[in-house]
């Protein structure tokens, strides 16, 4: 479900007419996070790291309401509930799109992630669908080879997108924690950098639990 924000008296309105007139009016941060705990517990869960922090990702995106928000023709919309549209891996090194619904439970969120991993491993492509591509969803990416500092993304500018892009790098130790990057990119007429603080406050907050 999604309800549609009034302009005229969204105090964002002229941040969104300002931002969305930009041919690229994404911005993007990085920041590292204290995985820790979370690598601990999916160790202790026997479930997959990268479906674990993803649940939390997701769990977190909810949370800030600048990361539900999504543009389309022309207007805001707010949705209810957003989810995964994640990058997933193959053996021979390609990757194909997919649809991960959030549940309310991480093992509810563990067999819809793992009924998409067995549907790209089955496949060939992008599977770029009206599924893949709901605008309802966070983009996902994960780069476990790199500790990046920094990220861009491909992005065709004459296609409309508001949907926040979200990629987790290498897992690093430093003194005694794990460290890992994330990056950040919203569509500026929707969100700030306050927003993603807010965004990764809450992911370190549900990382730590």
């Amino acid at each position: 479900m999604k309800h549609l924000i009034d302009l005229e008296t969204w105090p964002r309105r002229e941040h969104f007419a300002f931002f969305s007139a930009f041919e690229e009016p994404f911005f993007g941060l990085t920041a590292n996070v204290d995985c820790t705990a979370a690598q601990a517990a999916a160790k202790r869960l026997g479930v997959s790291f990268f479906l674990y922090y993803l649940y939390h990702a997701l769990e977190a995106a909810n949370e800030v309401e600048a990361f539900r928000y999504r543009i389309e023709n022309g207007q805001v919309y707010c949705y209810d509930r957003i989810h995964a549209s994640a990058t997933l891996g193959r053996p021979d090194h390609t990757f194909a799109f997919s649809f991960i619904e959030q549940h309310d439970t991480l093992a509810g969120f563990i067999v819809a992630a793992e009924a998409e991993i067995a549907a790209v491993q089955a496949s060939i492509g992008l599977r770029l669908n009206d599924t893949t591509g709901r605008p309802d969803t966070v983009h996902c990416s994960a780069l476990p080879w790199v500790r990046f500092t920094g990220l861009s993304h491909a992005r065709s500018f004459s296609h409309p997108d508001s949907c926040p892009k979200i990629s987790f790098g290498q897992v690093f130790q430093e003194r005694d924690t794990l460290q890992m990057p994330v990056s950040v990119n919203l569509h500026h007429g929707l969100g700030d950098g306050y927003h993603a603080g807010l965004f990764l406050a809450a992911f370190q907050r549900r990382l730590s639990l």
